[in-house]
């Protein structure tokens, strides 16, 4: 009768062996540890049966034996870490590329990304402190490293807008174009002055007297008309002007400084400009808001 029995015997011992984890009845933890993974003993038949899910197993009850999947672990993204190097105009090196490629990745439009910190870099990074409520400067330190580690998205000024639309921050001097409800560009501007002028200039083939109030007026508009490169009007030089106002347009200028300085028109970054009638078609909503103060 033993004779019979000893194979059915040896079965249910390799089976237990292949159930209890190896190193089971030496392994100590306190009651609020969680179980350390634990190593199956392998055989050549279970590693051909081994299901796709991992799984971990040990002895919950004398005599019994349970098994756990492992739960899938997604690993967290890691955070985005910044050169912390002070960087001043004309600088150059890999901190600067590492600041263009973030700026460019967050919707600013820094230029070409070759490392060399100039004045188009230098209107992004002025668009970028604007939103983040950082003083605009030349100089990247300590604060505009933090916030292109965490930074903050512009505020909507027209929360039941069109999902494609243009929004321009008279108080932050900023422009943000959405497309299809996501951030596709933001830009530094310069608008109206707010100062009163007259201005004499040929216009029509003969010398003209024109008067009027620098201003950028508020309200909703959409754009209408447009010209490709460079546009004479009787106040100036446009360049690539998207008209949305009358008179009154988004357009590239040589001169796009911190304070609003234009006769009324939206001054973009002339790499800016380039690029925008490319992606701001007719008919778009122009929503401008807000007042600049100056300090």
């Amino acid at each position: 009768m033993w004779a019979r029995r000893l194979p059915r015997m040896a079965a249910l011992l390799t089976a237990a062996a292949v159930a209890v984890p190896v190193g089971a009845a030496h392994a100590e933890r306190s009651p609020d540890q969680s179980p350390a993974p634990m190593r199956l003993a392998a055989t050549t038949s279970l590693a051909a049966a081994a299901p796709a899910a991992p799984s971990l197993s040990w002895p919950s009850l004398p005599g019994t034996a349970r098994h756990v999947t492992a739960p899938a672990v997604t690993p967290a993204a890691d955070p985005v870490t910044a050169p912390r190097q002070t960087l001043r105009l004309g600088a150059k090196g890999k901190a600067v590329t590492w600041l263009q490629r973030r700026l460019s990745d967050l919707g600013y439009r820094p230029g070409r990304i070759d490392g060399q910190y100039g004045s188009t870099t230098l209107a992004a990074v002025w668009a970028f402190q604007k939103v983040n409520g950082i003083r605009p400067t030349s100089t990247v330190a300590r604060r505009t490293w933090q916030a292109l580690e965490a930074p903050k998205a512009p505020r909507v000024l027209a929360p039941h807008g069109r999902a494609t639309r243009v929004e321009i921050d008279l108080t932050r001097q900023i422009m943000v174009l959405y497309v299809r409800g996501e951030v596709e560009l933001i830009s530094h501007i310069s608008s109206g002055s707010g100062v009163s002028y007259c201005e004499t200039a040929t216009w029509q083939g003969r010398r003209q007297r024109f008067c009027g109030s620098a201003t950028t007026p508020t309200g909703n508009y959409r754009t209408t008309w447009r010209v490709s490169g460079w546009h004479r009007s009787y106040l100036g030089e446009l360049y690539n002007p998207i008209f949305f106002n009358g008179g009154i347009a988004l357009h590239g200028a040589l001169s796009v400084p911190l304070y609003p300085a234009s006769h009324g028109c939206v001054r973009l970054p002339m790499n800016v400009a380039r690029e925008l009638p490319g992606k701001l078609g007719k008919g778009v909503p122009v929503h401008v808001r807000g007042k600049f103060r100056r300090a």
